[in-house]
């Protein structure tokens, strides 16, 4: 029998919460990595968005291919590192994404356990479920899944969509997706039968160079400048982030951006000579995320905030969302 397909995950545009509200489901929005799942003759494989096998760096989710009811799947969902409060912690989580050392995983996941919260199922055995509406896709994963330690399935809530982003506002979390009840799963494509209703903004970004700091930060970096795609493709500058930065978050990043260095900047327009100054120039490869306040009128993010690397991010897929 053939192995199970290859899937690209789908996703959600972002919104505002949908007028006809009682035609959607409503979830929680998970501050987490998106990773689909490939339970295969008892095995399990992690896969990120990005298509990186990402099993070695979550060993907590392996007992799932004990939990499937003997079935072959693909499964979607979101790992999520959870804070002393209870709350999902993209901080907390950040360790773990591109660690692949099996002895510091294995302290890491000791301090620090994951759960892989699961929303969807693809493929069962050799029938896909993808054409199935989300109603019965959702159906299908609670009867063949059995929750476990460090996985589970939140719930959904039919309509009542000011009510459950309210709640998600209330419990600190990132926001809501609202998934049509009638729609099937468009692998590898954002439909706007999904919307994502954010309580904060975030942008993935694209790092391109880096200034260095003063006073205290005066040996590191002291700002990372950003870019993002534009319609066209091109890499377009989207302004500078100097906070929410750790020490350990200023080190790692400087380690992994010491062999991207690069003569050239990145951007396809020339800057200004303020933006320019001081600028040590990096390949485009590394993805990163920013909570921010607004978009200026000169396309640059306002008051951004430092959330972490995106390693599950392709850099190419960087675009602004609005």
């Amino acid at each position: 029998m053939a192995g199970l397909p290859d899937y690209a995950p789908m996703m959600a545009r972002l919104g505002s919460l949908p007028e006809r509200d009682q035609d959607y489901a409503y979830e929680m929005k998970w501050d987490g990595v998106r990773a689909l799942a490939y339970v295969e003759a008892g095995r399990v494989r992690l896969v990120s968005r990005n298509a990186n096998d990402i099993t070695v760096a979550y060993p907590e989710t392996l007992g799932l291919s004990g939990a499937v009811s003997g079935n072959d799947v693909v499964l979607d969902g979101e790992i999520v590192a959870f804070d002393d409060r209870g709350r999902p912690s993209f901080e907390a989580l950040q360790p773990r994404m591109h660690q692949r050392r099996p002895a510091e995983i294995a302290r890491l996941a000791a301090a620090v356990p994951v759960t892989y919260l699961l929303f969807d199922v693809l493929h069962v055995n050799a029938a896909p479920a993808v054409t199935m509406p989300y109603t019965a896709r959702r159906g299908l994963l609670e009867e063949i899944v059995h929750r476990g330690s460090h996985w589970d399935i939140p719930p959904y809530f039919r309509g009542g969509g000011a009510g459950v982003l309210a709640e998600s506002r209330r419990l600190g979390l990132e926001g809501v997706v609202a998934k049509r009840l009638t729609s099937p799963y468009r692998p590898g494509r954002r439909s706007p039968d999904w919307v994502k209703v954010k309580n904060f903004r975030t942008q993935e970004v694209v790092v391109c160079g880096w200034k260095t700091g003063e006073g205290r930060r005066a040996a590191t970096i002291g700002s990372l400048l950003l870019g993002v795609h534009d319609a066209a493709g091109r890499l377009r500058y989207a302004g500078s982030v100097g906070t929410g930065f750790t020490e350990a978050a200023l080190r790692g990043l400087a380690e992994r951006l010491a062999p991207l260095a690069s003569e050239t900047s990145p951007f396809h327009e020339e800057l200004a000579a303020e933006e320019r100054r001081g600028a040590h120039w990096v390949r485009p490869v590394l993805v990163g995320e920013v909570q921010y306040a607004e978009w200026t009128g000169e396309n640059r993010l306002r008051h951004p905030s430092w959330r972490g690397i995106r390693d599950d991010k392709d850099p190419d897929d960087i675009v602004r969302e609005e």
